[in-house]
């Protein structure tokens, strides 16, 4: 049996390549800031001139029983990923003129194959 970190861990790997083969150009992984971290950072070539930039929240659940895991990012969480988007841009100024977006990415089931289901613009800064 493998710990919750190995999960984890794994879960956002299997994201990160999820994305990749949709277009998406990875910017940076698992950056942490004080009160929250971003475990993916991405961009997203497609839509609008010059790309958008996109938070991305991995969550694993081994059963959807109790709902997915982006009913699992509650409004704490929210206020905690919109803060360390903050910082990751006033730390990455050629990003902070840039459109933003917040997806969630929920995996599910086994944790060495795990399901998918990416959801683009999750929520919003302007929600918290």
């Amino acid at each position: 049996m493998i710990d919750r970190k190995a999960r984890g861990d794994r879960a956002e790997a299997a994201a990160r390549d999820h994305l990749l083969r949709a277009g998406l150009r990875e910017v940076a992984a698992n950056a942490n800031y004080r009160g929250g971290e971003l475990d993916l950072v991405m961009l997203d070539p497609s839509g609008h001139e010059g790309g958008m930039l996109v938070f991305v929240e991995v969550r694993y659940r081994q059963s959807r029983a109790f709902g997915g895991g982006a009913a699992s990012v509650d409004i704490g969480k929210r206020r905690k990923l919109v803060h360390a988007a903050q910082l990751f841009l006033g730390e990455h100024r050629r990003y902070a003129q840039m459109p933003c977006r917040f997806d969630v990415v929920e995996a599910d089931g086994d944790p060495e194959t795990p399901r998918i289901t990416w959801l683009r613009d999750a929520f919003r800064a302007d929600d918290i």
